[in-house]
């Protein structure tokens, strides 16, 4: 019994461990620890004693949300599995519809820990026939984790030698002291560089930095009463935090080697049809969709969602300019983590039309892991041991992985129960409505699935269907994939939805109710936004490549 509550104290420490992605973002940014962050990480000792008070600031109580979540969970799985059986929907497919139910329930609730919601696929689709148990476990060790745990490294390096303080001050110094002018200079800048690196790689990137500017921020702030600059409660942190998620995720859709969903699109395509969609034609399409769009989504974060009462950072640009003096001259040890951060991110970049081209199996993965080996080789100057060491890196939070393999065990229970083909086989029978409404009916389905799956997974399954769809509608296939394609792209509502949504949950700064709060309002607009650019602009751009 003593085991059983040990495990379950650290799976609420893994919890907060999520919402604390480089390490738990209260310990590390607070002001206590701030300075010690400077010079080396907390000795494991400390780390322990750091645990045990997680352990003993945990309530043993559940509260209300988490209560009527705990049993709304199973019971709609039950509903579900007994009460639903629509006409031709396999028994597995109505398992997997169930299982996404209670999934969904507690990730929103936080009913048990994230991580243990998170393996909930692991044990309810091997009891339930849906899939084999090695089969569903693989998905906790793709490759996708594997990127996330080299990334974080070089993040926390970063942390440990304090380089993303000089960063974010620098970069303060140049966008301006205005909070939401800041919220809109790392959109723009995180919106374009993930035209050219994958979103998870710019998000990974940013987030240091941008926690960095959030810690700034609120230390200018922490005598002003009126706001609270806690984690999780400070709207400026949310704001920029989901801000750089979702600009990741729309700067993607920019350009053709942005995200993985517009490659498999071109792919696809020219599999089926024998149609080159080329880099000049999707920039034409893509680029003004992000202009648009980035923008409107600033104005709803800094305006609506979170509205910002402060309209210029304490002190301004004086206390940017002491606090970069106060840094001094850059470190050996930052000189260094800034090399291989740079030369990770210019592999990141160039690795699909020149690395691979030497290297063949190089992938984003491999890039990210191997720079978080050669930070542990490096040794530093200025203070004992290496430039990563082994403590630093148990600071990684092991629980977002767990999300993450939830998310793609979910998306593999989707694809092989069929509840795939069942969707798509509904579009089959809207032949006679209006392509208006039959492009709305898509996208929505399509975004409502990408909440619980990846979205380059639930691309990977839905283009095959909605090109059979369009098919049987009598229409042209590639506006539908195109439609499909934005619908797996803009959802934000939950973590596993984008990987940036995981990424900038797993700060702290993001609770589950405001990203879902956040994000639905976002999943209308973009719903609507998309259903009128299919219907009027793409098939300007691609309609006539048949």
């Amino acid at each position: 019994m003593t085991i059983v509550k040990e495990f379950w104290a650290l799976m609420w420490v893994w919890n907060d461990q999520i919402k604390a992605m480089l390490t738990s973002a209260i310990r590390i940014f607070s002001p206590a620890t701030f300075s010690k962050m400077q010079s080396t990480a907390e000795p494991l000792e400390n780390e322990k004693l750091n645990v045990e008070v997680e352990k003993q600031k945990r309530p043993s109580h559940y509260s209300k949300p988490q209560l009527i979540g705990l049993f709304i969970g199973p019971f709609l799985f039950i509903v579900i599995k007994i009460c639903v059986s629509p006409a031709e929907m396999p028994n597995e497919a109505i398992t997997v519809l169930a299982s996404i139910a209670w999934v969904a329930t507690w990730w929103v609730t936080e009913a048990v820990p994230i991580p243990i919601t998170s393996l909930l696929p692991l044990l309810l689709f091997p009891m339930t026939g849906v899939m084999e148990t090695g089969e569903v476990s693989a998905s906790y060790g793709d490759s996708l984790i594997f990127l996330f745990a080299g990334s974080f490294m070089i993040a926390l390096s970063m942390e440990k030698w304090n380089l993303h303080r000089r960063v974010a001050l620098s970069i303060i110094s140049f966008v301006g002291t205005n909070p939401s002018t800041i919220i809109l200079g790392f959109m723009i800048a995180t919106g374009f560089l993930s035209m050219w690196i994958s979103n998870t790689a710019t998000t990974l990137m940013m987030v240091p930095i941008s926690l960095a500017v959030t810690k700034h921020v609120s230390d200018s702030l922490k005598n002003n009463t009126s706001i609270d600059t806690a984690p999780g409660k400070f709207p400026f942190g949310t704001a920029l935090m989901l801000g750089t998620a979702y600009s990741a995720t729309i700067g993607g859709f920019g350009s053709l080697i942005g995200a993985p969903a517009n490659i498999i699109l071109a792919g696809t395509v020219s599999r089926l049809y024998g149609v080159e969609i080329t880099f000049a034609r999707w920039l034409l399409f893509g680029v003004p969709m992000v202009v648009i769009i980035i923008p409107l989504v600033w104005l709803y974060l800094t305006k609506v969602a979170f509205p910002l009462k402060v309209k210029e950072i304490p002190g301004g640009r004086e206390i940017i300019k002491k606090d970069l003096q106060g840094l001094g001259k850059m470190s050996y040890e930052e000189k260094v983590v800034l090399t291989v951060f740079i030369l990770t991110a210019v592999a990141w970049i160039t690795r699909s039309f020149f690395l691979n081209k030497f290297v063949p199996g190089l992938d984003d993965t491999l890039i990210a892991l191997l720079a978080g080996v050669i930070l542990f080789l490096i040794p530093a100057k200025n203070k004992e041991g290496n430039i990563m060491d082994w403590n630093t890196a148990l600071k990684l939070p092991w629980g977002i992985l767990w999300l993450f393999g939830g998310g793609l065990a979910l998306a593999a229970g989707i694809m092989n129960s069929g509840l795939d083909q069942w969707i798509g086989g509904q579009l089959t029978n809207f032949e006679h409505v209006p392509l208006f409404f039959t492009i709305a009916l898509i996208v929505t389905l399509i975004t409502t699935l990408t909440e619980f799956t990846s979205n380059t997974a639930t691309a990977t399954m839905v283009y095959p269907i909605v090109a059979v769809a369009a098919a049987s509608l009598g229409t042209d296939p590639i506006v539908l994939m195109v439609a499909a394609n934005m619908g797996a792209t803009f959802a934000y509502m939950f973590p596993v939805a984008a990987p940036p949504n995981a990424i900038v949950f797993g700060t702290g700064y993001v609770r589950m109710a405001d990203m879902a709060k956040t994000g639905v309002w976002l999943n209308l607009f973009s719903i609507t936004f998309t259903v009128i650019v299919v219907y009027y602009y793409v098939p300007i751009i691609f309609g006539h490549l048949m």
